[in-house]
Order: structure tokens, then C-alpha cells, then sequence
């Protein structure tokens, strides 16, 4: 009978120092000193659990208690002195006396541990009195010690610290105290109380609450160790499910052993229902919100682990899949377990306009930015629950929701979208899958999402823009080109028409007159196609440079002065389109003859230098300066021309160094300019090699 008793004591014991062990490893893990406090419990607990062990066992070990109550005793009064070294006192006499007590309490353990030990080595376990008497004086310094150090500890603390401290004090000098009466008994008497020694096990059990509410107090108990939400997640809930399946194999044994012929099949279909539930209930989304929410209630301080959330909620916003607007609605839901939510965002027309809803149905119709509801979201930047402005307008400046978040009834709350205090949109999110509670945690971590969502989307707002407007950019490019192009070409009929009444008797001035004409056509026709394909991509190919120059100067055969053509290296090949090459020389040409006068001249020349082809083109008009060279000249919509769009050298340039090559301009005023159009030389085994290819 008495064993049992004993056994239920420390058994209790043990109990209640393992649950503290767990709340200080977990749920207090961000205070002080938890580190020897945890383990004072945890040796607390084996001591315990020993001591509840051996008081069933037929062959009880009585060392292993003894040096585990040892060091139970040392454990707390190590944790004594951690506690005291927290506090700055200015009383050295009682800093003294701790010392002295902290070396005197040193000493004894060590002298009753080692007594303990020699004495069962020696006697083993045949004379216990002589050991209890050897190790009682002991143990009742011990105590004393300890309840010394409780005092000390209590006395020396600040009067703003006691509110902390006293219940532990409490609980662990309820501890060293209760030891003194054991042992100052059993040494009164030469033996042990044995009714004594079993309520110690309860007594000890009774002091847990008090040592659990000084370390919940106490933010100078802390211990860097800490047991991550997913870890806990997943134990709590294998737990739950082993513990479900014990019950329901029991539940099936009885079916089995009292269903008689039907014992097998009930046993079968209620094993195969409970499984089927369990499935069920893990794979439950309100499940596993409820469980999370449970989990970050009980267990630890803040509800959220923030860098778990924080690294989910910036992979949901960055990873692909659905829209960013889809992807921003997800990410803010999963802070709040919510299933579903809309998106609305600020648009030009002055409105705030649904761009995307997951699963939550809404009324049509967009929010006006200026509505007394946009209005507070941007100067108050709160977090709205809906329920509660209905409820209780007057918190909200007697501000209503807009009618289409009045018609769905399962909108919950509305975080604002705020991007340098400004208001580009809103998240209605529904109702959570597990009832959670809105405080200030919650409503911050909102909307600061709300901040970094907003961010995301405007970077895509803006990205969408860049995109359009680069579109519109190369649209824009391709019909100045095109204009380009027609210009030169009304240029050169005009300038044959300026001459046709002098030199239309000429023969050769007719037949000029007709390839003009007849390469003027041709040219619109290009033109005309590439707006219809809607691009300027033209494919490049080998081509003998010397026929291009013949056909440029052939062109302007008609211009006053006429371009003369030297070819110093015939038959060089060079990789270029002719249409886009024989309009970079055209311009050059073109525009040598306009700044020449007609009594000057205007002449080209092909040559060969090394690897190169080079083809020059010099006039003896006004020249330039080297600063317009510098600054003006290749510059776009830059020309000194009246009726001159500044693109034509740009565009030369440009597509000369796509090819490879450039251009060098050499010039003075007076004197004339000398242009030098540079490409790389195709040879003819490299012309086979790629047609081969």
C-alpha cells in the first residue's frame, strides 16, 4: 500500500517538473537564465522518476537516488547563484556571504557524494542505516545552505525585482526546507520518516506552479535554445494521431473480443472508419489552422515565427505561376489562414478596381478613390475589420463599407495597400479557416505585408509601363526611319524635276530620269512592306560592295555637282543587307552634294586596307567644326538643315557598328569633309565556309 502511495508521489512529482521542463525549453525560450533552470528541472524530474521507479522494483537501487538528489541540490543551487549574479547590489557583506556560502555548499557536495559512495561500495545495500547516518548532518547543511541562499537571494534582489523572484524563492526554499525536516528528523530519530519521505514527492510536485509563474514574470530567465513552430507542428500532431490510434485499436480489440461471429468485421470496418477520419481530419485545412493557432497560443510568446513567415510570404510574391496580383492576394491570406480574397487597385480613372478575386464573391462595381472609405484607409492606414464597422461605426469615423463589400458576407478584413503613403489598392480577405483573434500582432504584421505587396505590384504597375512605352518606342523608331527614307526619296524626285525643263532634250539625262524614277518606286514598295509586316528586320547577306556604289551614285546621277566614283580594289565582298547598306551610302552621298555648291565637287572611292573595305567620300563643300563632330553631329534629331530630321548619320552609325565596322569623319571650315565608311572584309573562303553552313 505504502508503495503505491510512494509510487504516486513522486510519480507526480515527476509529472510536474517534466511539463516545466517542456514550457521552459519552448514557451519561455526567449528569457533568462532558463538554461540552468532547465536543467534543474529536467535533473529534478529524473530524480523523481527514479526514486517512483525504485519504490516498485524488487531490487531498488538506492545509490542511483541518493547522487541523483545530489545533484537535484545542485542544480538549484547553481541556479541560485545565476539568479544572484542578475542582480547589481551594493551591499558587499551579503556578497560575501554568498561567496562563502557558494564555496561551503561546493565542499559538502562533494564530501557527501564521495561519503555516499564509499559507503555503498563498501557495505553495499545490507546496512542502509549506516548509510542514512553517515549522510544526514550532510544533507541538513545542505538545506541550510540552500535556504540561506534563498534568502540572500530575496533580500539582495531590487525591490522592483521581487515581484519576479518571490514565488520561485517561494518554491525552491519550500523545497530545501522541507528536505531540513526530513533529514533534521531522521537524524533526531536515527532513521527516516517514511511517511516523511513519501509526501516529499507531492510536496516537491506543489512547487512547480510557483517556479512556472517566476519564470513566465521573469524576463531576465532566458535560454538561446528554441524549438521551431514546424517541429512543434508536426510533433503535436504525430502525437495526436498515435495517440487516436491507440485508442481506436483498443476500441476495435473490445469490438473484436465481445461482437461474437461479427467481432472480424466490426473490428475491420471500424479500424478501416477510424483511419479514413484520421486522414480526414489531418488533410483538413481548418484542422491544420486550428491546430496552428493552438500551437502559437500555448506555446510561445508571439504568435508568429516572423522569418518562417516572412521568407513564405516573399517566395509567394516572387515565384511564377499566377499573376502578381493572384500571388499578392495568396501571400497576405496565408498570414491569417484565410481561403480566399480580392485584389483592388487604384487606376487611372480615379477608382479603385477589382484586378483579382480567389474564391471570394463580390459585388460588381469599383471603389472611388475620393469615398470617405479610401479616404480613412490612406490617412489612418488601418486594418479594417468589416464585422466591427458595421457594428460599431463611430470607432471608424461613422465611415461605411463600399456596397460591394457589404454584399459578401464572408469579407473579413480590408489591409491597405500603402506605398509611400499613398493608397494604391486594398486586400479583402474572408473569414480565417480557425477562428483567430485580431490583436495588435496580427493587424502590424498586416500591414506591413500590405506595404510589401504594394511595393511588388508597383514594380510590375511600372515594368508593364517600361514595356509599353518600349513598344511605342520601337513603333515610334521604325516610322521616323520610314519617314527618313521618304524624304530622301522626295528629295531626289524633286531635284530631277528641278532639272527636267534644262536637260530634258538629253538622252542621258531621260534615261537617268527613268532609273530614278524607277528606284524611287521600287523603294516605296519596300517601304510599304515593312509596314505592313510592322518591322524593320532586313536580312543580311554577301554582297559585292563595288555594284552597291554603282547603284548609289547611278541614283544621284541627276545631282548638281554629279558624284564621281573612283573603285581602286574592285570585287570586295562585304556581309550587310543592300537596302540598308545602299541607304547608309546614299545618305553620306546626299548629304555631301547638298553641302557642296555645284561648282564643287563630290567624289567616292573603294579600296582595300588590310582586312578592311573602305569606302570615302569627299566633297569640297563647308566643312564642319570639331566641337559640332563632338556634340551634334551623330546625335538623333540633331540636323542644320531647314527641312533635315537629324537621323539620318544616327542611323548610319548605328547600323555600321551592328556590322562591325565604323565611321570616321575628317573635316574642316573651310575645306570640305571626308567620310569613311569602315567594314570588315568578307573573304571568299570565309563566304564558302558560310554558305556551307
Amino acid at each position: 500500500m505504502l508503495g503505491s502511495i510512494a509510487f504516486t508521489s513522486y510519480a507526480s512529482c515527476a509529472a510536474g517538473f517534466l511539463v516545466l521542463s517542456i514550457l521552459l525549453l519552448t514557451r519561455w525560450r526567449t528569457h533568462a537564465n532558463i538554461g540552468a533552470t532547465a536543467v534543474a528541472a529536467i535533473v529534478t524530474t529524473l530524480w523523481a522518476a527514479a526514486v517512483a521507479v525504485n519504490t516498485l522494483s524488487t531490487a531498488p537501487l538506492f545509490l542511483v537516488n541518493d547522487l541523483l538528489e545530489l545533484c537535484r541540490d545542485a542544480a538549484w543551487t547553481y541556479l541560485l547563484i545565476q539568479l544572484h549574479g542578475a542582480f547589481k547590489t551594493d551591499r558587499p557583506p551579503s556578497l560575501a556571504n554568498l561567496k562563502t556560502s557558494v564555496k561551503a555548499s561546493a565542499g559538502l557536495y562533494l564530501a557527501v557524494m564521495v561519503g555516499t559512495c564509499y559507503v555503498y561500495l563498501q557495505q553495499g545495500d545490507a546496512n542502509r542505516t549506516l548509510v542514512l547516518l553517515s549522510g544526514i548532518l550532510g544533507r541538513v547543511a545542505l538545506a541550510v545552505i540552500g535556504m540561506l541562499m534563498v534568502e540572500q537571494l530575496y533580500r539582495n534582489a531590487p525591490t522592483r525585482e521581487r515581484w519576479g523572484i518571490k514565488f520561485a524563492c517561494m518554491g525552491i526554499g519550500g523545497m530545501f526546507a522541507y528536505d531540513f525536516y526530513l533529514y533534521s528528523d531522521a537524524m533526531l530519530f536515527r532513521g527516516l520518516n517514511v511517511e516523511i519521505w513519501i509526501a516529499r514527492g507531492a510536496i516537491n510536485a506543489l512547487t512547480v506552479p510557483l517556479i512556472a509563474l517566476s519564470a513566465a514574470r521573469n524576463r531576465k530567465w532566458s535560454l538561446a535554445l528554441s524549438v521551431s513552430r514546424r517541429a512543434m507542428f508536426h510533433s503535436v500532431a504525430l502525437f495526436g494521431s498515435a495517440t487516436y490510434l491507440l485508442a481506436m485499436a483498443g476500441a476495435g480489440y473490445y469490438l473484436r473480443f465481445f461482437g461474437g461471429s461479427w467481432g472480424n468485421v466490426m473490428q475491420g470496418a471500424f479500424l478501416f472508419g477510424a483511419v479514413l477520419l484520421l486522414i480526414v481530419v489531418l488533410f483538413s485545412g481548418a484542422f491544420r489552422a486550428w491546430l496552428k493557432v493552438f500551437i502559437s497560443k500555448h506555446f510561445y510568446s508571439y504568435g508568429y515565427d516572423y522569418r518562417e513567415e516572412w521568407l513564405r510570404f516573399t517566395k509567394t510574391l516572387s515565384e511564377g505561376g499566377p499573376q502578381i496580383a493572384e500571388r499578392a492576394v495568396h501571400a497576405v491570406a496565408a498570414l491569417v489562414e484565410s481561403p480566399a480574397g480580392a485584389l483592388y487597385l487604384s487606376r487611372e480613372s480615379g477608382n479603385c478596381e477589382l484586378v483579382a478575386n480567389w474564391n471570394l464573391p463580390l459585388g460588381d462595381g469599383a471603389v472611388a478613390l475620393d469615398t470617405p472609405f479610401c479616404r480613412f484607409l490612406k490617412t489612418r492606414q488601418w486594418v479594417i475589420d468589416l464585422q466591427e464597422m458595421q457594428e460599431s461605426p463611430e470607432r471608424y469615423d461613422d465611415v461605411a463599407p463600399p456596397a460591394c463589400l457589404e454584399q459578401a458576407a464572408s469579407a473579413w478584413l480590408v489591409v491597405p495597400l500603402i506605398l509611400r503613403n499613398d493608397l494604391c489598392g486594398f486586400v479583402v480577405l474572408a473569414q480565417p479557416r480557425s477562428k483567430l483573434v485580431l490583436n495588435w500582432e496580427v493587424t502590424d504584421l498586416l500591414k506591413v505585408a500590405g506595404s510589401q505587396a504594394a511595393s511588388y505590384l508597383a514594380q510590375q504597375e511600372s515594368a508593364n509601363a517600361l514595356m509599353v512605352a518600349r513598344q511605342f518606342e520601337s513603333f515610334n523608331r521604325m516610322s521616323t526611319f520610314i519617314v527618313h527614307d521618304l524624304k530622301n526619296l522626295v528629295s531626289q524626285l524633286s531635284l530631277m524635276v528641278a532639272n527636267a525643263e534644262k536637260h530634258k532634250d538629253n538622252p542621258e539625262f531621260q534615261r537617268d530620269m527613268l532609273e530614278t524614277v524607277d528606284f524611287s518606286v521600287q523603294k516605296m514598295k519596300l517601304l510599304l512592306q515593312k509596314l505592313a509586316r510592322g518591322t524593320t528586320v532586313e536580312t543580311p547577306m554577301r554582297l559585292h560592295i563595288d555594284k552597291l556604289l554603282k547603284q548609289a551614285i547611278a541614283v544621284k546621277s541627276a545631282a548638281d555637282p554629279k558624284p564621281q566614283l573612283e573603285i581602286i580594289d574592285a570585287d570586295l565582298m562585304v556581309f550587310a543587307n543592300p537596302a540598308r547598306l545602299e541607304r547608309v551610302i546614299g545618305h553620306v552621298i546626299q548629304n555631301a552634294v547638298e553641302a557642296t555648291p555645284k561648282d564643287g565637287q563630290v567624289s567616292v572611292r573603294l579600296l582595300k586596307w588590310h582586312d578592311e573595305v573602305v569606302v570615302e567620300c569627299t566633297d569640297t563643300g563647308l566643312g564642319m567644326d570639331e566641337n559640332f563632330i563632338r556634340e551634334r553631329l551623330f546625335k538623333p534629331f540633331e540636323s542644320t538643315k531647314s527641312a533635315g530630321m537629324g537621323i539620318g548619320v544616327f542611323e548610319s552609325r548605328e547600323y555600321i557598328h551592328e556590322l562591325g565596322g565604323r565611321i570616321e569623319v575628317h573635316s574642316q571650315k573651310p575645306g570640305g569633309t571626308t567620310f569613311r565608311i569602315i567594314l570588315p572584309l568578307q573573304l571568299r573562303d570565309e563566304a564558302a565556309v558560310s554558305q556551307a553552313a
